[in-house]
């Protein structure tokens, strides 16, 4: 069953395999983004690295704790936000498969905040 915890727990890991990604291949990232600096996506990887340690953290509480689900929410909003405008300013500047993967994972923390709001409506 699709419940705030399991949402909650797939966002962590989701968050924590791409973090995690980027920093050991960001040299391999920066490429498929033709551009040549590597820090943007180490950066990247260390904030959601951390972010999937807190998420994580709150999934696994018992009961879930309202107040400090809403941050992971808007947190996943202000990442979509983010990234439209990151595409909006780099489109010139990266490749179409860098403005297609950040569309593609702005789509995916976007669903994941629309499905913790939800549920979090209904706890």
């Amino acid at each position: 069953m699709l419940t705030l915890s399991n949402i909650l727990k797939i966002n962590a890991l989701s968050s924590g395999a791409t973090g995690l990604l980027l920093v050991i291949f960001s040299k391999f990232s920066a490429n498929l983004f033709a551009v040549t600096l590597e820090i943007p996506f180490i950066s990247t990887g260390f904030f959601l690295l951390v972010f999937s340690v807190f998420v994580a953290y709150q999934a696994y509480q018992t009961p879930l704790n309202v107040k400090d689900i809403v941050p992971i929410i808007w947190i996943d909003r202000l990442w979509v936000i983010g990234s439209l405008v990151l595409v909006v300013f780099l489109y010139d500047s990266i490749s179409t498969l860098g403005v297609v993967i950040i569309l593609a994972i702005a789509g995916w923390v976007g669903l994941m905040a629309y499905l913790q709001n939800s549920k979090l409506i209904r706890v």
